[in-house]
């Protein structure tokens, strides 16, 4: 695999989920981990059902989706549990994706937040998203793409942290845009 593949790297900004109705949707276009070729944005509802869709749009339409290699999600969730079909965006796009987390996720928490909030429909996709795999120091999960292959895509994008670079900039962006400067890690 070569070094300098086109990665796309998404993560939301800050938010009020008492307040905002929808929330900016970050995209950055790395060549590997090293460098910074393009930015994409959308918005999604907060606790929506649309950012599977949105991302597939912002995705489809771009210049850039000839050359993308591999979509990397910092969680399966945009503004808050608006939760992403990784399995739907892989097919409907064509390309890989690699959802990444920090930690394991606390699925009866989630499952109980989902069933307090009355969108118990949301857990199909959480489960349809497949089994959560242990690497290195982070989680991911999978779509269209072999563990071997996403270690791959990981070595090559996780150049400064644990967490890829296309996702820690997306990060970065969408702190910066929303509060006014970065903060908090990716």
């Amino acid at each position: 695999m070569k070094k300098e593949i086109r990665i796309l790297g998404v993560d939301d900004a800050s938010f009020d989920k008492f307040n905002d109705k929808r929330v900016l949707v970050i995209g950055t276009v790395f060549r590997g981990g090293s460098w910074l070729d393009g930015v994409l944005s959308t918005y999604v509802r907060v606790d929506g059902k649309n950012s599977t869709n949105k991302l597939i749009e912002m995705i489809n339409g771009c210049k850039f989706k000839p050359q993308l290699q591999c979509i990397m999600l910092d969680g399966i969730a945009l503004g808050g549990f608006n939760i992403v079909d990784v399995q739907m965006l892989n097919r409907k796009t064509g390309i890989p994706v690699i959802v990444v987390m920090r930690d394991y996720p606390d699925f009866k928490k989630i499952e109980s937040a989902l069933r307090k909030l009355k969108k118990e429909g949301k857990l199909k996709l959480l489960k349809k998203a497949g089994e959560v795999i242990k690497v290195d120091n982070i989680h991911i999960q999978i779509a269209g793409v072999d563990l071997k292959k996403a270690k791959q895509f990981l070595k090559i994008s996780c150049t400064r942290s644990y967490v890829p670079e296309p996702i820690r900039v997306a990060h970065l962006i969408g702190q910066g845009i929303a509060m006014g400067e970065s903060s908090g890690r990716a």
